[in-house]
């Protein structure tokens, strides 16, 4: 991530165009790690996130709303205590640091003035937020740290701030490494190890902007330094801009006027949120397949046990025969008790079979025991084959849940799939659910739950993105005359091919296919089959979960996998 001394320093110098003389009016800790501070300003209201978590320790004014807890933490209510109504009179940074320092004011009742200062390190897994009084001592931190725990420095309420140590040297100094360039192999390790603020993008971007490379050479190395300190200059001047970056973003300096004076904290904004949401989003989804993957395991060893009784139900015709040929040649077993007898099997070809008996029986106990042996497993075969399948049909089901989830975009198709698995389960299995895995609240926009819908030929196709949307498609939505389709024997969607009445030419039908073979797990697949058939073939078994279903009167296709043709 590139929050740089550099990024901090053009932060800093827009918020110095808005934010001085304004007033703080209300605080808030929506995370454990982030404080907003609303703040007043020339009859503008601002938000300034301040973020201190190691993932994405940052500093910027923010538009986004954000839900708080219903108790405010104890480091909020302490900020509200002693800045709430302060005016903000200076904001900076120290020297080249990844150091926000906001100098807060205000007077009592006798108009003399108090004076606190806000200090927010942004330094990765060590980043803090620290409210300080004007003899520099902490009032309080939102991470306490003791150097009797093995910190280098204390970080403790009554206690004097101390600036974190670092042996980089500034960028106004860069000629006194001159002779050293020999040491280092490349121009991203030589300025991000020696010199404070620079990150390794935006060395990488500097070299791009540059047109050189990452070779060190005396050349390379005064062109980028004399790149940073142009760069520094322009911050001053608020003529730099945040842009995107490989996956990341940087700093350069505007190659025309700046049209938004806020251009870079705003960017870091949207670039932030989005990362907060993705992050959210694939938190929240590791936390279903977690939860299915459970119980796909505990399904699978119920299975398992299942069909180690069936294994021991192939064995029911042998104890039936047993009994049988025991009571039909009672007359010739001898009544002494023996541990097995050789009788004839008159059902093949009078073979002779050896059968086992129970030394402690009679021959006609011996026979009933093997008759009890085999109405036993025949019962129990029969209750074990059904079980069976509806675990069986329970597994299915499970794996297109699996599918739903890795195929997912967004939190909205989450809480959709949630809302699923919700459905799907008893009412005491729900509040284990709810315990497991708590749902994201996200406003749903209408079209964020519905289905996806695309134009083939004319023709609109809608394509189902969970189980419920696919039993809502094929059986509310479309007409009895549309054409449904789906992947053959593999999980993915329903897709609903609007005829209108209209009949779609075979090339159509194709494209349609090849958007149901898109949506599957066939994605990947050099071709797959698809099955269509008009909706009225199309029924849902008794009982059955969403989005199972069986049809007839079906065609097949093989298509590619491909959404390009529409």
């Amino acid at each position: 991530m590139s929050f740089d001394g550099l990024v901090l320093k053009a932060v800093v110098s827009e918020l110095n165009t808005c934010l001085i003389g304004g007033k703080v009016q209300k605080v808030y800790q929506p995370s454990a790690d982030e404080v907003l501070i609303s703040i007043y300003a020339n009859n503008l209201s601002y938000a300034l996130a301040l973020n201190v978590s190691s993932n994405f320790y940052s500093a910027y004014l923010t538009t986004s709303k954000k839900e708080n807890p219903l108790v405010a933490p104890n480091f909020c209510m302490l900020l509200r205590k002693h800045i709430m109504n302060y005016k903000i009179t200076n904001i900076s940074t120290i020297n080249q640091e990844r150091i926000l320092v906001i100098d807060l004011a205000d007077s009592d009742d006798e108009y003399v003035s108090i004076n606190k200062k806000l200090i927010v390190e942004l330094m990765g897994k060590h980043s803090n937020i620290m409210l300080l009084d004007d003899t520099n001592a902490i009032i309080d931190a939102l991470k306490h740290f003791s150097t009797s725990d093995g910190a280098y420095r204390n970080i403790l309420p009554h206690t004097q701030y101390i600036l974190p140590a670092s042996n980089k040297i500034s960028i106004s100094d860069y000629k006194s490494l001159e002779n050293k360039l020999t040491e280092f192999n490349s121009l991203c390790s030589l300025f991000v190890e020696n010199f404070t603020g620079i990150s390794k993008t935006f060395i990488m971007n500097a070299i791009n902007v540059l047109g050189i490379n990452d070779t060190v050479t005396l050349n390379n190395y005064n062109a980028i330094s004399k790149y940073i300190l142009e760069l520094q200059n322009e911050i001053l001047n608020n003529n730099v801009e945040a842009v995107s970056f490989e996956n990341d973003y940087t700093l350069q300096i505007c190659k025309s006027s700046k049209e938004e004076p806020l251009q870079v904290n705003f960017f870091l904004d949207d670039y932030y949120s989005n990362k907060e949401k993705q992050e959210q989003f694939l938190s929240y989804r590791n936390q279903l397949l977690q939860f299915i993957s459970v119980k796909l395991k505990r399904i699978s060893k119920k299975l398992s046990g299942i069909d180690d009784k069936l294994k021991e139900c192939e064995n029911l015709d042998k104890y039936k025969l047993y009994g049988e040929l025991i009571t039909s040649f009672l007359y010739q077993i001898p009544k002494e008790h023996t541990s097995h007898i050789e009788l004839t099997n008159y059902y093949n070809n009078n073979e002779i079979i050896d059968i086992p008996l129970d030394i402690s029986l009679s021959p006609a106990d011996n026979a009933k025991k093997y008759f009890k042996k085999y109405h036993k497993l025949k019962n129990t075969f029969s209750i074990v084959q059904e079980q069976k399948v509806q675990l069986e049909n329970e597994i299915n089901y499970l794996e297109s849940i699996v599918y739903e989830i890795q195929a997912s975009k967004n939190i909205y198709d989450l809480n959709e799939i949630y809302d699923e698995i919700e459905d799907s389960f008893s009412s005491s299995q729900k509040q284990n659910n709810k315990k497991q895995i708590k749902k994201k609240k996200a406003k749903k926009g209408k079209e964020l739950i519905e289905p996806i819908i695309y134009e083939v030929d004319g023709f609109k196709v809608l394509v189902g993105k969970n189980n419920k949307q696919n039993d809502e498609l094929t059986f509310k939505v479309a007409n009895k005359e549309d054409i449904w389709l789906h992947v053959k024997d593999i999980h993915g969607s329903h897709v609903i091919l609007v005829t209108n009445n209209l009949v779609p030419s075979q090339e159509t039908i194709n494209k349609c296919a090849a958007i149901a073979a898109y949506y599957s797990k066939a994605m990947q697949s050099s071709n797959a089959q698809v099955d269509y058939t008009l909706v009225k073939y199309v029924k849902k078994p008794k009982a059955a979960n969403h989005g199972m279903v069986i049809y007839t009167n079906q065609k097949t296709v093989i298509v590619k996998p491909s959404i390009n043709n529409v």
